[in-house]
């Protein structure tokens, strides 16, 4: 059984349909290597930025596309922390997907509902960090190995991206093809630049961007 976090943070219109379905097709491929050599699949993903448990943000709405292009059936786990029983009955070439990991606070790992500057909050943030261990160590028990396909959030601390992966040993955790294609691209660029070429970069916060618009003048 492998644990696979992936980037289903697809667009959804007003009626919860799909409208740009490009995130799922692109974690398609390390899912079907997954069920084709006769392992079992736990999709674990975000979707948006809920505030808690919204019914707009539920993975549910996602299923019958990722069912559709992997052409097996997928389950739907609706608590994260809950999904022992639906784990252990899955079926080796089977897929589980777990309900919005940002529905938990312990996901991100941020203290809900206390400002920075109260005094209490360094010890909220501490009680926490110990929160989302125990969260990550939870969706860990359900596999044997884990996967990152998930480029577009590997960046973050986050219960799913690198405290989990500190449940897995050497052997058990792994990049995604989705993954490798993207760190091979980033290489390509920083190691064996074909010149002329062109950046284009994107994103909403423009402090993060700083950095590499730097480490790219040189280049």
């Amino acid at each position: 059984k492998a644990i696979v976090r992936v980037d289903f943070n697809v667009p959804l219109n007003e009626k919860m349909e799909i409208t740009d379905d490009t995130r799922i097709r692109a974690a398609i491929p390390t899912l079907k290597k997954v069920i084709e050599k006769g392992g079992a699949v736990i999709v674990m993903s975000h979707l948006g930025r809920p505030k808690g448990v919204t019914e707009k943000f539920s993975l549910k709405h996602i299923l019958g596309r990722v069912q559709e292009l992997l052409g097996v059936p997928v389950k739907f786990a609706d608590d994260c922390q809950k999904a022992d029983e639906q784990v252990a009955a899955l079926k080796m070439g089977e897929v589980l997907v777990l309900e919005n990991l940002r529905f938990y606070a312990e996901e991100e790992g941020k203290p809900v509902g206390i400002d920075k500057e109260d005094p209490a909050y360094e010890t909220a943030k501490k009680e926490m960090k110990e929160s989302q261990k125990t969260f990550a160590k939870t969706l860990a028990s359900y596999a044997d190995c884990y996967v990152n396909d998930a480029f577009g959030t590997a960046h973050r601390k986050h219960a799913s991206t690198a405290v989990i992966a500190d449940s897995f040993g050497e052997d058990d955790k792994m990049l995604g093809y989705l993954m490798e294609k993207e760190v091979q691209a980033v290489d390509n660029i920083l190691s064996d630049i074909k010149r002329p070429f062109t950046a284009i970069m994107g994103g909403s916060k423009v402090s993060t961007k700083i950095g590499i618009i730097e480490n790219l003048m040189d280049k």
